[in-house]
C-alpha cells in the first residue's frame, strides 16, 4: 500500500469491542498519520460509549467527531496540547484489548510478514482472521 526504503508498509487500524473482537478494521499506507483512518473507523458508534486510543489519535478532530456522537474519548493528550480534555488513566488501562488483537493476528505469519503485496488481498486476510478470532472467542466462553 504504501512504500518506503524498507518496502512495502502497511498500518493496520482497528477498533475493537470490550471483549477484544474487531469491530471495525482499516489499512493505510505506512507513512500515513494514524488520524486518517479515524473517521472510517469511529462512524456509527453507539452513544454512551468509550473510546480508548493512543496519543497518536488525539486531535481536536477526533474529540470532536466523538462528542458528535455523543462517545467519550479517554485518549491520553500528547505532550505539545495546548488546550486539556479529561483523562482517565484507569479505563486506559482496558486499551490492552486492542494490543491483543495485534498479537492474535501477528500470530499468522502472511500477516506479520505481509507477503500479500495487493492491499486487498492483504485486509482480506486480516478479515478471514478476525472472523476466526471471533469464532475461537466464542468457542471459549462456551
Amino acid at each position: 500500500m504504501g512504500r518506503s526504503r524498507g518496502g512495502l508498509s502497511t498500518k493496520i487500524h482497528a477498533l475493537v469491542d470490550a471483549e477484544g473482537r474487531p469491530i471495525r478494521i482499516a489499512l493505510t499506507p505506512g507513512q500515513a498519520h494514524d488520524g486518517t483512518a479515524a473517521e472510517e473507523l469511529l462512524a456509527d458508534l453507539k452513544p454512551g460509549a468509550i473510546l480508548l486510543a493512543d496519543k497518536a489519535y488525539d486531535s481536536n478532530a477526533i474529540h470532536d467527531q466523538a462528542r458528535e456522537q455523543d462517545v467519550w474519548a479517554n485518549i491520553p493528550p500528547k505532550s505539545n496540547r495546548k488546550g486539556s480534555f479529561v483523562f482517565s488513566a484507569f479505563l486506559y488501562r482496558y486499551r490492552n484489548l486492542v494490543e491483543r488483537f495485534f498479537n492474535k493476528l501477528k500470530q499468522f505469519r502472511g500477516i506479520a510478514t505481509r507477503y500479500d503485496k495487493n492491499p486487498e488481498n492483504f485486509l482480506a486476510a486480516i478479515r478471514l482472521i478476525s472472523a476466526r478470532i471471533w469464532i475461537r472467542s466464542y468457542e471459549s466462553a462456551a
